[in-house]
């Protein structure tokens, strides 16, 4: 592969990084918080990993007009845990220092950008990315796909370009197909093979495995 006419773009969450304990515990934070008695359990928050805060919290029952409360809350309390309560997933850096041996790299999260580049930073990896494009840089988060062409764009894709997306959840790889760029799923986080598998055949257990097959095979 020519670096220079490859792209890989990475998820955060489930992909790279492992946040799962920041996550769900600054929604019981913000759920003991506001006095909002949730019904559900860790599962049913663990499954809308992926989506947007607001997204979220409306799914998990919060009444609309009360949303932004409890999306400021979270974010209060997860400015305080998120760095020692996140850890890299597996290989993570490894994949990330391999897939920059061929390709030019970036980051398409629905994570608040400045915690995205701060737990980069604290890796030692956030140099590798050319572009992070985290939720307020878009008006449409995943599944739409406007954070991938506008990841293109930062990165001054052309035609020629062989683009490529790593996920975990569906909502990456639904982003992927509607940009028109290669969807890579992984089993690292929140997906499950058989929702996947939907949306593409190109499907591994980690992102290692995945930047390792896609150096060869392309």
């Amino acid at each position: 592969m020519n670096i220079k006419d490859t792209i890989i773009l990475f998820d955060l969450d489930g992909t790279l990084i492992d946040s799962t304990d920041a996550i769900v515990g600054c929604f019981y934070n913000s759920f003991d918080e506001l006095h909002y008695d949730f019904k559900g359990d860790d599962e049913d928050i663990k499954k809308e990993i992926g989506y947007p805060l607001d997204v979220m919290y409306e799914t998990l029952g919060v009444p609309k007009e009360k949303i932004s409360d409890f999306v400021s809350s979270y974010k209060k309390r997860y400015l305080t845990i998120f760095k020692e309560q996140t850890t890299l997933l597996p290989g993570a850096y490894d994949a990330v220092v391999e897939a920059s041996s061929f390709a030019r790299l970036g980051i398409v999260t629905t994570k608040t950008t400045k915690f995205s580049v701060e737990l980069l930073e604290s890796y030692g990896i956030c140099k590798y990315f050319e572009a992070i494009i985290g939720r307020q840089e878009v008006t449409n988060p995943k599944p739409h796909s406007e954070p991938i062409l506008t990841a293109k764009k930062n990165l001054n894709a052309t035609s020629h370009d062989k683009v490529y997306m790593i996920g975990d959840t569906k909502l990456d790889l639904i982003a992927a197909n509607e940009a028109k760029v290669n969807a890579i799923g992984v089993l690292s986080g929140y997906g499950n093979k058989e929702d996947l598998s939907k949306y593409t055949d190109k499907i591994y257990l980690t992102t290692l495995e995945a930047i390792k097959d896609l150096k060869i095979n392309g």
